[in-house]
């Protein structure tokens, strides 16, 4: 049975729809987790070897690029440390966001306390710039803390750099932190979504990349859309 959401495929690349809560690679967070996205994928490729480009954060759903051949993983890793890849998220976030807006905010990189254990701790803080479009507001009856009302902003997240958590942290930063998140997220916010709109996950998911295929030297764009759990959340913030 294929467990995965297919976007696109060739001889070169698989693109699939993550889904919210597959961690990407066996991890120290959860030994005993079994079912990753590259063992799905290598499955998938008859127990070929996977080579994934980039990761998701395990609550992020959305796209995510894997290479079939090692000269190929090479070459888009290549594009991706170079900024030539260029990725879209929506996120949902609490209050009213300005239509458009640029965060310029540098960022001291984040360590593992178990996997980075033996990693410098004396990083300087690294450029880090967010490109974010507002594309929808609601206001929802529902008491928030101390208010009587929700506030939410659907945006689109172009980062521009790739730090981790960059787009988690830049709206946290900006003071519009994303509903659900429970390491940067707004707690009184997080409670009352999830107890009167049922969303009950991070709300911030990668919906289009951009890069030019290695193997044909041709752009190529890729898109996803609402998936069910998305569609809930549309439909209780009135979205269409």
């Amino acid at each position: 049975m294929n467990n995965l959401d297919i976007v696109f495929e060739d001889e070169d690349l698989l693109v699939v729809d993550k889904p919210a809560g597959l961690l990407m690679h066996p991890s120290w967070l959860d030994k005993r987790e079994k079912d990753t996205l590259a063992s799905r994928v290598k499955t998938y490729l008859n127990g070929a070897k996977v080579h994934t480009i980039h990761r998701l954060d395990r609550p992020t759903s959305g796209l995510v690029v894997i290479a079939k051949k090692d000269n190929v993983a090479k070459l888009l890793a290549a594009q991706f440390a170079e900024r030539g890849v260029k990725k879209t998220y929506w996120a949902i976030t609490r209050g009213f966001t300005p239509e458009h807006f640029i965060v310029n905010h540098e960022l001291t990189e984040e360590l593992d306390k178990i996997a980075d254990k033996h990693a410098s701790k004396d990083r300087e803080a690294q450029t880090a710039i967010t490109h974010f479009k507002r594309i929808g507001i609601s206001s929802v009856n529902i008491n928030v803390g101390r208010y009587p009302q929700g506030r939410y902003s659907l945006v689109e997240c172009s980062p521009i750099t790739g730090r981790k958590h960059q787009i988690r942290r830049h709206l946290k930063h900006e003071r519009f932190p994303i509903i659900g998140d429970s390491k940067y997220g707004c707690r009184h916010n997080n409670q009352a979504a999830f107890e009167h709109l049922n969303m009950n996950s991070l709300a911030l998911r990668a919906v289009r990349i951009e890069f030019i295929h290695p193997s044909t030297g041709l752009p190529i764009s890729l898109e996803t859309d609402k998936n069910s759990q998305w569609a809930q959340w549309f439909d209780r913030l009135g979205w269409q």
